[in-house]
């Protein structure tokens, strides 16, 4: 087997031009695969076979291997065992039907409601581009809205009296979604003492504005939040999502269901699930005001 991974390696770093460092990380993956057949007695690469592969991935994973690890191992095995077919030193590919696991995603940063609190507080609300980004903020945290969706967000989808505000997500698809007390009190203070100053007598749809009576644009957004993250004094890497992250996981550990979350975050997967579609707005709206902090 070592003069076929040669070969292999050989034409990576020859045909395919690939770097040192991942013709390395080649055959460190292959001398372990190599080390575990010699340990079940595998010498002929031909009696390889699918169980074979499936007892060593299992192997790579009790032996605590991380998922990103075992994923690049399924790769490095799938090239290899290709090579071998291409080049009639195989018939079968034991690797064909083996699927590497899904890589794992680290999660976004969540603030903690202290550091939310501070996050809020950190615009100057004594002018009106102040009350514009608190207002911001608060929706942003009362919601869960995605950047897209916030920058989005027009007047005629606020239906504050009911409590409630409609968005267009992901896929085109519309939700509504509840808002709190909290947020809508700075949502109408922005409206009366800064939003007309920001239009100057002009027209936008949109509710949140930049200083030329304009939408503002997800950029500007992400620069306001780390501004503001740096007078509050978080030392955390805060981005849109973050603030959208820990609206969700606030409002889980304040005891709101799972299925609930989902709607109100928007997620796909939940068009799929029949039960979610029993949900009624009105439970909605009482679990969220039963779960949220600043509702």
């Amino acid at each position: 087997m070592d003069e076929q991974i040669e070969d292999f390696l050989h034409d990576l770093r020859i045909e395919r031009g690939l770097a040192a460092n991942t013709i390395s990380s080649y055959r460190l993956d292959l001398k372990e695969f190599r080390e575990f057949l010699e340990r079940q007695k595998i010498t002929d690469i031909t009696k390889v076979d699918q169980l074979t592969m499936l007892n060593f991935l299992k192997q790579q994973q009790t032996n605590g291997k991380s998922r990103n690890s075992v994923t690049r191992m399924v790769s490095t095995l799938r090239h290899f065992f290709q090579y071998l077919v291409q080049n009639d030193q195989l018939t079968v590919d034991p690797m064909a039907e083996v699927k590497a696991p899904k890589k794992s995603r680290p999660l976004p940063q969540v603030l903690t409601v202290t550091e939310v609190d501070a996050l809020l507080a950190a615009p100057d609300t004594t002018n009106k581009y102040g009350i514009r980004d608190r207002a911001i903020l608060e929706v942003m945290y009362a919601t869960g809205l995605r950047v897209s969706e916030l920058v989005h967000l027009k007047m005629g989808e606020l239906h504050l009296e009911m409590g409630l505000i409609q968005t267009i997500g992901k896929g085109n698809k519309e939700r509504i979604i509840p808002i709190g007390d909290v947020a809508i009190d700075w949502i109408n203070r922005y409206l009366n003492e800064s939003r007309p100053l920001l239009l100057k007598q002009r027209t936008s749809p949109y509710l949140f504005l930049n200083a030329h009576g304009s939408g503002l644009s997800r950029q500007s957004i992400w620069q306001k939040i780390q501004q503001y993250v740096s007078v509050a004094g978080i030392r955390k890497h805060v981005t849109p999502h973050t603030l959208r992250h820990s609206f969700a996981t606030h409002i889980l550990e304040n005891g709101a269901d799972l299925r609930i979350v989902q709607e109100l975050l928007g997620h796909s997967d939940i068009s799929t699930t029949q039960i979610y579609t029993h949900i009624s707005k009105k439970h909605l709206t009482e679990v969220y005001r039963k779960a949220h902090p600043r509702a």
